[in-house]
């Protein structure tokens, strides 16, 4: 272990099963580990693609769950989609779209106790080893007491640790097997960061989240906000290599290898990237959806290396963490290396004209073929509508040819009165097959059993 101080039948039937789809409005016009491209995909979508839907119907997968975060593909290719829920559970979603009546694993005695009220702590991410069915092995994200000997008035402790399935039971885990990887003290409850990635390099990626509070200040903030600092791991995201090395080993192309504390370091700059998700496609880019603080909500194509501008910047906007409710009128454009902050390639506000929200909620670049129309569209959402207390909403992006920002719009949702979710957007998964699951909850902390799956 090392520790760091700071911090739904098949799958084709079960597309039906999951989303039925009805297009409104058409457009008229028409085991290597290698290092993977790295570079933004700015190419315009093709005629007829994602730009030709409109809107979709959603079709009830499963429910009765508290809140779910997310719904990963078992790669063992039995069809089983495993559900994250945030209270520390990963229950099973079997072929036959009923829910195993045992959870594949249970972590609530290890678990922080999550208030009921609101929380962004609990079990927060789940990712099977790449050759998970020759050796069983996958590796969890969850929030445990802050550990003995962490520091003083710290909240918790971020793990993340791998398990093994049960031998002889492919739907249990042998929750004795478990072997904490990485330990990651965190000040604040807030702003953990979620879902963990294996890329297509075959690396495990970590978002992590700037420690919490507010602004990136305060206790356990470096004074240049832990986003920029990169002597912590805090607002990063963190790629590691967990078949070498004990108990992991650093990938030789990580961006700041041999840096002392950085060496894990594959971004920087980030504030809360609750989700991320590599396009199964394509050139297999990794996105990530970063939540802002008053104003801003971005979402960012990442590459190695790459800086954020967190907390420098919010969105495009400049940041001041004394006035979060009002940008700076300039700010730095490179950070203290003399690297450029690259701008998100989507962002929105809290308010005023044009696509408002909360909370950025990361999605999936879509693969599947249930939905012609969306190939190649990134589909992403907003935890609330602004004054709802509720009602998340869903966006499908798109690449311009001219500017490396992405066209957005929002995904009515038709079997809805007003074209949006009715609950809060808790997250997005993906299955084998590209297509694209939409996860939400009535409550805002884990509590109740509204959560569900479309």
């Amino acid at each position: 272990m090392k520790f760091r101080p700071i911090e739904a039948y098949r799958h084709l039937l079960f597309v039906v099963f999951l989303i039925t789809l009805l297009v409104i409005f058409v457009s008229c016009t028409t085991d290597s580990k290698s290092t993977p491209n790295n570079q933004p995909i700015n190419q315009p979508p093709s005629p007829g693609t994602q730009n030709s839907v409109s809107t979709v119907g959603l079709k009830l997968v499963t429910d009765g769950l508290v809140s779910p975060l997310g719904l990963v593909p078992s790669p063992d290719n039995s069809g089983r989609l495993f559900i994250v829920d945030q209270i520390g559970v990963i229950k099973i979603l079997m072929q036959d779209g009923t829910v195993a009546d045992q959870p594949f694993l249970d972590l609530r005695s290890r678990m922080v106790e999550l208030n009921p009220g609101y929380d962004e702590r609990g079990l927060l991410g789940m990712a099977f080893h790449p050759d998970y069915s020759q050796n069983g092995r996958f590796f969890v994200y969850y929030s445990a007491p802050l550990r003995s000997g962490g520091p003083n008035g710290w909240n918790h402790t971020s793990h993340i640790s791998e398990f093994r399935v049960m031998a002889g039971n492919p739907d249990r885990a042998d929750e004795t097997s478990e072997r904490v990887v990485l330990k990651v003290d965190e000040p604040q409850g807030n702003h953990n960061g979620g879902q963990i990635r294996f890329g297509p390099d075959g690396y495990l990626y970590i978002p992590l989240g700037d420690g919490g509070g507010a602004n990136d200040v305060g206790l356990g903030h470096s004074p240049i906000g832990n986003g920029q600092d990169i002597n912590t791991l805090s607002g990063k995201i963190l790629r590691i290599d967990i078949d070498r090395g004990q108990p992991y080993a650093i990938p030789p192309d990580n961006p700041f290898v041999g840096r002392e504390g950085a060496d894990e370091i594959y971004a920087l700059g980030l504030r809360n990237p609750f989700q991320i998700s590599f396009d199964i496609g394509g050139t297999h880019e990794l996105f990530a959806g970063d939540a802002g603080q008053n104003q801003w909500e971005e979402v960012d194509i990442i590459i190695k290396g790459g800086n954020y501008g967190w907390n420098i910047k919010e969105g495009e906007a400049c940041f001041d963490p004394n006035n979060p409710n009002k940008s700076l009128q300039q700010c730095a454009d490179k950070d203290a290396s003399g690297n450029q902050l690259i701008d998100p390639i989507i962002s929105y506000g809290h308010s005023g004209s044009g696509i408002t929200g909360t909370a950025v909620i990361g999605g999936f670049v879509y693969r599947g073929k249930a939905i012609p129309g969306l190939k190649g569209a990134y589909i992403f959402g907003d935890f609330s509508s602004p004054g709802s207390g509720g009602d998340g909403r869903l966006f499908i992006a798109s690449p311009q040819s001219t500017s490396s920002q992405w066209d957005f719009k929002e995904l009515g949702i038709n079997t809805s009165a007003n074209g949006r979710l009715g609950a809060l957007l808790r997250s997005f998964g993906q299955d084998a097959d590209g297509e694209v699951y939409v996860l939400t909850a009535e409550t805002a902390g884990p509590s109740g059993k509204t959560g569900k799956i479309y």
